[in-house]
């Protein structure tokens, strides 16, 4: 009878054991009932990545590869020879002696970080057989010739998507650092992953949707998107923030702050340390954001013309009647940043002249090299993608992110595999991928309008290529004084891309290349220190010959900004409080359209 306590004692852990595989078996059931469900709704067929495309790209690829028999023939004999040598270096370690590394991970390459792949003679050579393998596999697609060049593009895409998915630290036996733990907590750590897997199927509805960080730790206007100010106007698309000055002066010409409306607007509000609206009004400006409406079925015949004519110019006549001027500067940020263009064009064909400056931050306006985004863009996948979109009014909030994530797999997506499947962790709390997380609906009808006429046909820099409101637009009537701001390894707006307004615009320009990228690079406070940009007086046709000559300097580009916008500011008066002008507040910032998330509907 001396051992029953202990035996009463060993049971709980198997008790709750035996509970935790009960309610696993029965969530997996009703999960997968309910995917196999959706499989027959209305436009479930249609998803970001068509597999009908990439099974096309990659039948053009292999028929290529047969026709030069020769060629695969070498780059065979080319890994035979890699493999050799990787053998021969690892015997040679085996023995005690050393040996160069045949192929090492890349420098910023974090997923080998653990020391096992270094001292451990096994992992050592699964993590560089991996590295020859999937460096031979990438260098063989790039080589074949006869593809065309959009072609080309989605094989290499694709293939390092095979190549990042296949990387050994995304499996349990072939990472180090997961089987310790796996042996150390006696495989709870992937018990309690197989838990999150299916708490994030069910946040996705029976689709995987991966967790970036703890979304319970953040609340706007609690934690983040913190800085006073108070919504003074909306209409269907939009509610408009006014930011209570702190300064006893500002700047005559408000600031009207157009971001994209893909995510919401507090990527540049996220907390006191790095908001970039924050430091503008301590630097004096009279600060009002657009913050974009998360739209349902009921938006969906919203077009880009109505973003325009609801969003700035709308906005513009607000910030009129509540501040008693209609003079002001404008921030276009993104997919902002093409609308800004698109307005300002449509502004100056009707003689408007009501923003004196205009900035843009990591704008595409010419959209003849997209990126790896251009991947996405062709007639097949645009037709599957609006019919996803005609059966619901709108395109996911998720299938944007999802697209996005894949431009950055191993950060974005294999790692958070590791750390919340295999390693059995929960994510860490982090504002900006709080934010990332939080993506807005496209409404159906100016999504399809924006892919077509920018990504697809490349329209917007053609003179009178589109036309918004019964108005042709040509950029190249644009003679407002610009500020453009990219960021250098950008994937989202190549920099190179978007210098190229530099030869549309009229009006002077002052083009700033940032470090970092889309948005480390625009949300890089002073104070941090971090990331320098370059600047250059001239704007050369050339991208890098404008490097070339660019002065680099150490630090935030936010004081060169200020220092240039500060043209422009048309004299100080007394700070503006607002509700003082002829609009009253209808509620404090950040506002009900940014509480909407994604996944709930409006």
């Amino acid at each position: 009878m001396p051992d029953q306590p202990a035996n009463k004692a060993d049971s709980k852990p198997n008790n709750e054991m035996s509970e935790t595989f009960a309610s696993i078996a029965e969530r997996s059931q009703r999960l997968v009932s309910n995917f196999v469900a959706q499989q027959g709704a209305p436009g479930a067929q249609f998803g970001t990545a068509d597999p009908t495309s990439i099974g096309n790209t990659f039948l053009e690829l292999t028929a290529r590869m047969m026709a030069d028999p020769a060629k695969m023939m070498e780059a065979q004999m080319a890994l035979w020879q890699g493999y050799m040598e990787l053998w021969q270096a690892t015997g040679q370690k085996m023995m005690g002696q050393t040996a160069e590394p045949v192929v090492s991970p890349d420098p910023g390459d974090r997923r080998f970080r653990d020391d096992d792949w270094e001292e451990n003679i096994l992992f050592d050579y699964i993590k560089q057989s991996y590295l020859l393998s999937a460096r031979w596999l990438q260098n063989t697609v790039r080589d074949v010739e006869g593809l065309d060049d959009k072609t080309a593009k989605k094989v290499d895409f694709y293939t390092r998507q095979f190549v990042d998915a296949m990387a050994p630290t995304n499996f349990v036996m072939t990472n180090p650092q997961v089987l310790r733990e796996t042996i150390d907590s006696k495989g709870e750590n992937l018990v309690k992953g197989l838990k999150n897997l299916l708490d994030d199927m069910d946040r996705g509805g029976g689709q995987l949707r991966i967790r970036q960080t703890d979304e319970d730790a953040f609340e706007l206007g609690r934690n983040i998107a913190l800085t006073p100010g108070r919504i003074m106007f909306q209409n269907d698309l939009m509610q408009l923030i006014q930011y209570e000055p702190v300064t006893e002066k500002v700047d005559k010409r408000p600031l009207l702050i157009m971001p994209p409306w893909i995510n919401k607007y507090y990527i540049l509000d996220l907390q006191p340390k790095n908001s970039f609206i924050k430091w503008c009004v301590e630097k004096g400006l009279t600060v009002f954001v657009i913050s974009w409406v998360n739209p349902d079925e009921k938006l969906a015949k919203k077009s880009f013309e109505d973003y325009m004519l609801e969003g700035p110019l709308a906005a513009l006549d607000a910030i009129e009647r509540a501040t008693g001027t209609r003079d002001a500067n404008v921030i276009g940020y993104c997919l902002g940043g093409t609308l800004l263009a698109s307005t300002l064009a449509y502004m100056a064909a009707k003689g408007d002249k009501g923003f004196k400056s205009t900035t843009f931050f990591t704008a595409m306006i010419d959209f003849t090299d997209p990126g790896e985004l251009g991947v996405f863009i062709d007639e097949e996948q645009l037709t599957s993608l609006e019919g996803r979109m005609d059966a619901d009014g709108y395109l996911e909030g998720g299938a944007m992110a999802n697209t996005f994530n894949m431009l950055r797999a191993n950060d974005l997506i294999w790692s958070f595999v590791v750390n919340n499947y295999l390693m059995g962790r929960d994510p860490f709390p982090f504002d900006l991928l709080y934010w990332n997380s939080d993506s807005t609906r496209m409404p159906a009808e100016m999504h399809s309008f924006y892919l077509r006429n920018m990504y697809q046909k490349n329209k917007l820099v053609e003179p009178g290529g589109i036309e918004l409101d019964g108005v042709p637009i040509d950029l190249g009537k644009i003679k407002t004084p610009t500020f453009i701001l990219s960021t250098r390894e950008d994937h989202i707006a190549p920099w190179k891309s978007t210098y190229a307004a530099t030869q549309i615009y009229k009006g002077p320009i002052k083009f700033c290349l940032a470090g970092s990228g889309h948005i480390a690079g625009v949300v890089n406070p002073p104070k941090n220190k971090k990331y320098g940009h370059w600047t250059n007086d001239e704007t050369p046709a050339d991208a890098d010959e404008w490097l070339a000559g660019a002065v680099e300097t150490a630090g935030s580009w936010w004081p060169e900004w200020r220092k240039w916008i500060k043209k422009y500011a048309g004299g100080s008066v007394p700070a503006r409080i607002p509700g003082d002008g002829k609009l009253k507040v209808l509620e404090d910032a950040p506002g009900s359209y940014a509480l909407a998330r994604f996944d709930e509907k409006d």
